[in-house]
């Protein structure tokens, strides 16, 4: 199959999929737990902080566990759901094979389930937890999380090649996938900025380094020859699947700009990330985003637009009583 067909296929699917339904069900409230558990907002926050109290490493996959399970069937929880006999689930698709916060996500609920059982739905646990395991650092929320959302009961492995982006989209495939969801550029500059927390393993960019031509060998131009040479002392070769480094070099557990200076020093770690840079209107984003308050007052709106797509409220979906497995 020849790369445009490949490409055409790819981007086909990802908007059948996206375009069943950006937002369904009724609107999500800020205060929807007031009266049936008003100590919600403040377990998820005490849970989420201890674990980050304990090692600081823990709030990037919490960030990205909200991505992952907001882009594929919308922000339901499915994520979380564990393979059964005769289903592989999203967590056990490739993309998500390295996705970490499942036992953080699994506290939370205990602690609810304590407090007022079958109220709060994991799909808002995963919501929360990703605000709050960033507010550590600040100790102060930096965004506005909408509540309401409803658990799925549905979870295939399938699903996650075609809806989660690959690290070596270009900037028309991510702008796509992205729109598919009902997000648009700026939301695609904006939420890239999480790339400022946590650790990538080498296999996700080796390509850049070792084999940019498809030949098996060659370096990506478009790559700074000392930030290359740096990663190439971490990874040695195509066959490292087990190393990992901070994504976001001396600032990887910190949230701040510091992705976006690296950008537009040619160290983005990505193909994804270095595509904001071939696009107009995302360059200029990205020169915007170098500014912390820009950031912040830019993060909080556009990650809210994602915790919105395909949501279940009402009376679809369930509130699981365990985050791993549908209710029987």
């Amino acid at each position: 199959m020849n790369a445009k067909l490949s490409f055409f296929l790819i981007t086909t699917a990802i908007l059948a999929l996206g375009l069943l339904g950006v937002c369904h069900g009724g609107p999500l409230k800020q205060n929807y737990y007031k009266h049936t558990c008003p100590q919600a907002l403040k377990i998820v926050r005490k849970v989420t902080w201890k674990h980050v109290a304990q090692d600081l490493t823990v709030a990037a996959p919490l960030l990205r566990l909200h991505f992952h399970d907001c882009f594929v069937r919308g922000c339901d929880a499915s994520v979380l759901l564990e393979s059964t006999a005769s289903n592989k689930a999203e967590k056990d698709a490739f993309p998500d094979l390295t996705l970490g916060g499942f036992d953080v996500i699994a506290d939370i609920k205990a602690a609810l389930e304590k407090k007022c059982p079958g109220v709060v739905s994991c799909a808002d646990i995963v919501a929360l937890a990703a605000r709050d395991s960033v507010a550590f650092q600040y100790k102060r929320s930096l965004w506005k999380v909408l509540l309401g959302r409803r658990d799925g009961t549905v979870s295939h492995m399938q699903e996650v090649l075609v809806n989660i982006p690959p690290p070596s989209f270009n900037f028309t495939q991510l702008k796509h996938l992205f729109a598919s969801k009902g997000l648009n550029v700026h939301d695609l500059v904006v939420l890239s900025g999480a790339h400022t927390i946590g650790d990538s393993h080498c296999f996700s960019f080796d390509n850049r380094l070792y084999n940019f031509t498809g030949k098996g060998y060659g370096q990506d131009p478009t790559l700074n020859p000392i930030y290359a040479e740096y990663l190439k002392r971490k990874c040695k070769s195509l066959s490292d699947v087990t190393t990992t480094l901070g994504m976001d070099p001396r600032s990887s557990l910190s949230f701040d700009t510091h992705y976006y200076k690296m950008l537009l020093q040619k160290k983005g770690l990505f193909q994804s990330d270095v595509a904001l840079l071939t696009d107009k209107e995302a360059y200029e984003d990205v020169l915007k985003m170098l500014y912390t308050r820009n950031f912040f007052a830019a993060f909080g709106p556009s990650i809210r637009r994602m915790g919105y797509v395909q949501v279940l409220t009402g009376t679809e979906g369930e509130i699981r009583r365990n985050c791993s497995v549908v209710n029987s």
